[in-house]
């Protein structure tokens, strides 16, 4: 399988099929599929996002931390539907000859985050491969009938929101490569944390249930993100620089470059939560950031796609600041 002492069942059977005991319907890994029984008066929300080693996660991360990323950016898209996590798929491609304690330390990566979050891995696959490591889940959550956060809700009028903060991400892929300077060595351990352990806002998600009119998680680029939902409601959008929620490391390093507030809006991976809502709606929308121990910020609102060609980003003096391509594009 991948050069190890265990071959592709014995892995399976001994790493992986543990993290399945909390579903009975995923007969211990041990068929070609698993079988789950619909809640009455809930929709399933199902998402998949694939990692690959020097794309999404370095070649020397610790393989605990990728497994743990793994889950957690899946675990965002279910977020920002507003759906509550239940069950995960892994599609695995090991690199041959992948020692087995790297193994092991991706298994307990994977287990530490799936009890966390009180999902169960159900099924899937795993193969060799000479390289890169390619990781790719399945997750599986549910919402309401009827409920869900899509992101054709979004009308204008509607204010803009973020949770937590922007840019750390994209900040600490360039502390991790040695490429910020003047910055204090905690803010970079920070920033380096953000980008290799992202946080998913389940709770916040799952209480937007009823607020957020659209939404969305911040993966490719709050620009680019931005634009899908408005691209999908036939809406405009305008943000304003000034109201971005940093960080104080990611503050700290924007003060230093200027040059890299592009970056914190166009440079992906915050897996924050991205949403419009009706402006009535604002105190509530206060009193859920307290209730989830969760930053909001309002930073900007949605306009008739007449006016602006998706996202328009305003400087302190009204006028457009320049965004490039919006955010990370794969092809």
């Amino acid at each position: 399988m991948v050069g190890t002492a265990l071959d592709e069942f014995a892995l399976i059977a001994e790493l992986f099929a543990p993290l399945a005991a909390g579903c009975p319907g995923a007969l211990g890994l041990t068929d070609d599929a698993a079988f789950l029984a619909a809640a009455p008066g809930f929709d399933t929300v199902v998402t998949m996002d694939a990692m690959v080693e020097g794309v999404h996660f370095l070649p020397d991360d610790p393989p605990d931390l990728i497994a743990r990323k793994l889950v957690r950016v899946n675990l965002s898209d279910l977020a920002a539907k507003g759906a509550k996590p239940v069950h995960v798929m892994l599609a695995a491609a090991f690199v041959a000859g992948t020692s087995e304690d790297w193994l092991r330390r991706f298994a307990q990566g994977l287990r530490q985050d799936l009890e966390e979050y009180g999902v169960a891995l159900i099924g899937g696959d795993t193969v060799s491969t000479p390289g890169p490591l390619s990781l790719t889940l399945t997750a599986f959550g549910r919402v309401e009938a009827g409920r869900g956060i899509l992101r054709s809700g979004a009308k204008v009028g509607h204010d803009v929101w973020l949770s937590g903060s922007l840019g750390d991400a994209a900040l600490g892929l360039k502390a991790i490569r040695g490429q910020l300077s003047g910055v204090d060595e905690g803010h970079l351990s920070f920033l380096a944390g953000r980008y290799r352990l992202p946080s998913p806002r389940l709770r916040l998600g799952q209480g937007l249930v009823g607020l957020a009119a659209s939404g969305m998680d911040v993966s490719d680029g709050l620009v680019q993100d931005l634009g899908h939902i408005c691209r999908a409601s036939g809406v405009g959008a305008e943000i304003e620089a000034a109201r971005l929620p940093l960080s104080r490391a990611a503050a700290q390093a924007i003060a230093g470059n200027q040059s890299l507030l592009a970056l914190a809006l166009e440079g992906g991976d915050d897996y924050e939560l991205l949403f419009t809502a009706d402006p009535a709606l604002a105190e509530s929308l206060r009193r859920l950031a307290t209730a989830t121990a969760t930053p909001l910020t309002p930073i900007g609102r949605i306009v008739s796609a007449e006016s602006v060609t998706a996202v328009r980003v305003l400087g302190a003096d009204g006028r457009p600041v320049p965004t490039g391509r919006g955010g990370w594009r794969h092809f």
